[in-house]
């Protein structure tokens, strides 16, 4: 009786919790994916190479003078290092494949192991009913020996340990299966975000080429225009400046501070790979020369390559996005003046009260109402003159701003000179951060 509860007890835990419903899979051959797995892994590694050699290649190119020449080329060497990007890539997508099938080969496997597992401890509990079901005096009686007696029991203390040993087994294997499972998703998520990361560097290519075209065509292959149209650039970057002060100015907006951390290295994570500042926040050299309308820059420059990848500085939500350039174009058809400003921009609330805007990108790659983590791609950098999205920049750089949450807005220059089309983050003077007093330490 005590062996029939025993019996009924095991079933109902295996039905319940280890009878799980388990699919079956086709297995790759695994010697053959270890073997691609290794070959993709070698040719990310030469990609990588020609990767930094280009990098190297295209920074040497940005920092020779502001010519025409150099504009080109700096066009040309980006063009082939975001091919190189996307190679790289094509390659995590084909390799996170491979991980994918190489993880069903093992969840297969598992599954396999769980049905041995099942039978055998079926079989086991099935070898102790038949104990369970002979009576005492009847089972002293069919002994002959006594030798015989102590047999038996010995093989029933066997039996015993057997089902226990196949019990933990079996957990064991459905706990492996189930890491293997969420390791499997894990890859796919990852796979889900290469593709968007791909389609971003094609859109970066293609404007990569669609800026040559452009800027070939309005310079007339002329250094002198090209020269002209970077002046113009700063006159509309003044004028903009201009426009947003007198906008800010009129923002009264009381700000709590306990609705936003104090400066503190480290509360945002860098929003490049490889960092190099450029311009600082507030009263830099640049600012004195009247760049800003007689005030200071707000924000902090970063050089970045166009097509490099932007990441976000905090979890937060996409508040906003839009690209001045757009406009622009529809109003220089029209004949009509046009406002040198941000170009495509991204605005991220984080959740401690801040938030960042990211601006003169060459491709965005997010949606407004978009969580995003820190770390995660965002968009790629731009600021190539006549580059779309590159707004009133004269060189390729990454421009981030930091507010405090409660005093930025996205307005339209309704009233402006010269910006009237133009919608951008807004924010009470107050409101403005050095990003650099929040970012880890340089």
């Amino acid at each position: 009786m005590r062996w029939k509860l025993t019996s009924l007890l095991i079933l109902l835990l295996l039905t319940t919790y280890f009878l799980l419903p388990i699919s079956t899979t086709s297995a790759a051959n695994p010697s053959e994916l270890e073997q691609q797995i290794e070959s993709v892994r070698k040719e990310r590694d030469a990609l990588l190479e020609e990767q930094k050699k280009l990098q190297a290649e295209l920074e040497a190119v940005n920092k020779e003078s502001r010519s025409l020449g150099s504009a080109v080329k700096s066009l040309d060497t980006t063009r082939k290092k975001l091919a190189a990007d996307i190679n790289i890539t094509q390659s995590k997508i084909t390799s996170s494949n491979l991980t994918i099938q190489s993880l069903e080969n093992t969840i297969g496997e598992k599954e396999r192991q769980i049905i041995t597992h099942r039978k055998a401890i079926a079989d086991t509990l099935s070898a102790l009913s038949e104990y369970d079901s002979k009576s005492l005096l009847l089972s002293l009686l069919a002994y002959v020996r006594l030798a015989d007696v102590w047999r038996d029991n010995s093989q029933l203390t066997g039996l015993n340990n057997r089902l226990g040993e196949e019990i933990n087994a079996l957990r064991e294997t459905r706990k492996i299966l189930n890491q293997e499972k969420e390791q499997k998703e894990k890859v796919k998520k990852e796979q889900l975000s290469l593709k968007g990361q791909l389609s971003g560097q094609k859109s970066v290519v293609e404007e990569n080429q669609k800026a040559k075209e452009k800027l070939l065509a309005e310079t007339k292959n002329k250094e002198t225009e090209y020269q002209k149209m970077l002046s113009e650039n700063l006159a509309r970057q003044k004028e903009f400046e201009e426009d947003l002060f007198r906008l800010e100015s009129e923002l009264r907006i009381t700000l709590d501070p306990s609705l936003f951390p104090a400066p503190r290295h480290g509360i945002l994570a860098w929003p490049l790979n490889s960092v190099t500042v450029t311009q600082t926040f507030g009263d830099t050299a640049f600012a004195r020369s009247g760049a800003y309308d007689g005030r200071g820059h707000n924000g902090v420059d970063f050089r970045a390559s166009m097509g490099t990848a932007i990441k976000a500085v905090l979890s937060g939500t996409i508040e906003g996005m839009g690209n001045t350039d757009e406009m622009n174009a529809k109003l220089k058809k029209e004949g009509k003046s046009i406002c040198g400003s941000y170009g495509r921009w991204i605005l991220i609330k984080h959740n401690n009260g801040l938030t960042s805007v990211y601006a003169h990108l060459s491709a965005s790659i997010v949606q407004t109402g978009q969580d995003v983590k820190t770390g995660e791609i965002i968009g790629y950098s731009g600021g190539t003159p006549g580059v779309n999205g590159s707004g009133y920049s004269t060189g390729p750089h990454l421009h981030l701003g930091l507010f405090v949450s409660q005093g930025v807005q996205i307005r339209q220059f309704t009233n402006s000179k010269h910006c009237q089309h133009t919608f951008v983050p807004v924010a009470d003077l107050k409101a403005y951060l050095d990003p650099l007093a929040y970012l880890p330490s340089l």
